[in-house]
């Protein structure tokens, strides 16, 4: 089971999530609609009314009222209504972290998502969406921010054990697998935030030469090794400034770095501003 600290990433490197979305809108279909589609970016439906059958490789799914449906990018499925037919908003998403873009097909996301589990979540975004349909001023920021929110606690309820994605679309291996395969070295970083990290010693825990290791690491997360570990950095020396306990000599000491020059050197690059004055 993937554990909550296990995603961590996505707080870590929250400033490098992208999420755009492709298009918005509602759908209404008969009993007897059927459709056999893939499309190239995740798609997200809110189910209004009725029932549907979704087929996946072999698979039977079924959703009704009140659920979510989430596709994966490329995953060929099969919709067809039940009873009366169906009515769903769907939403065209793309959701990266750095460069890469199938972040989140690490994780088994895709499938039906009882409403009971989102259903604050599913509230704010339809509202967003209604403010949307009606053109309100910064309602389009308003949709992203609520679909954001909506995909955290999906991502979250993952994490906690509380939903597992049923669609079976026999991901690329080896794509899966990149982000779990680098825990160890992840596990190590945090722990050895205070000393200086050398990418050459993170390359030998993961068990690769240090040139395919940047590599490796880059696919993974969309961000090399090098910027990762500045990121946590600055992130807890942010942490750190807030409490107002520790001198910049000592933070810098906890973060390993050299001297307090380089801390504030890398610091001001980051924040724009020295730690001296980040208050």
């Amino acid at each position: 089971m993937i554990a909550i600290h296990d995603l961590t990433i996505f707080n870590e490197l929250s400033e490098y999530i992208m999420l755009r979305i492709n298009s918005c809108g509602e759908k209404a279909h008969p009993a007897s609609w059927v459709e056999s589609k893939h499309h190239k970016d995740y798609d997200l439906w809110y189910i209004h009314e009725g029932q549907m059958e979704i087929r996946i490789n072999e698979e039977v799914h079924f959703a009704s009222k009140g659920d979510l449906v989430l596709f994966s990018p490329k995953v060929a499925y099969t919709a067809a209504g039940l009873g009366t037919g169906c009515r769903f908003t769907f939403t065209h998403f793309d959701f990266g972290l750095g460069n890469h873009y199938g972040i989140l097909d690490n994780y088994e996301l895709s499938g039906i998502i009882p409403g009971t589990l989102v259903q604050e979540e599913i509230n704010l975004f339809l509202d967003a969406y209604d403010q949307f349909k009606s053109h309100t001023t910064m309602s389009g920021i308003r949709l992203k921010g609520c679909l954001s929110i909506l995909i955290a606690k999906i991502i979250e309820l993952y994490g906690l054990g509380k939903y597992r994605g049923r669609f079976n679309h026999a991901p690329n291996r080896k794509q899966t697998m990149n982000v779990h395969t680098l825990q160890p070295v992840f596990d190590f970083i945090h722990d050895h935030l205070h000393e200086p990290l050398r990418i050459g010693d993170l390359a030998a825990l993961a068990g690769m030469s240090e040139k395919y290791f940047i590599y490796y690491f880059k696919q993974a997360l969309g961000v090399t090794p090098g910027r990762y570990i500045y990121q946590l950095k600055m992130n807890r020396a942010r942490e750190l400034l807030y409490k107002n306990t520790y001198s910049i000599q000592h933070i810098a000491d906890m973060l390993g770095y050299r001297d307090p020059y380089s801390f504030s050197k890398a610091f001001k690059n980051y924040y724009k501003v020295p730690p001296s004055q980040f208050f």
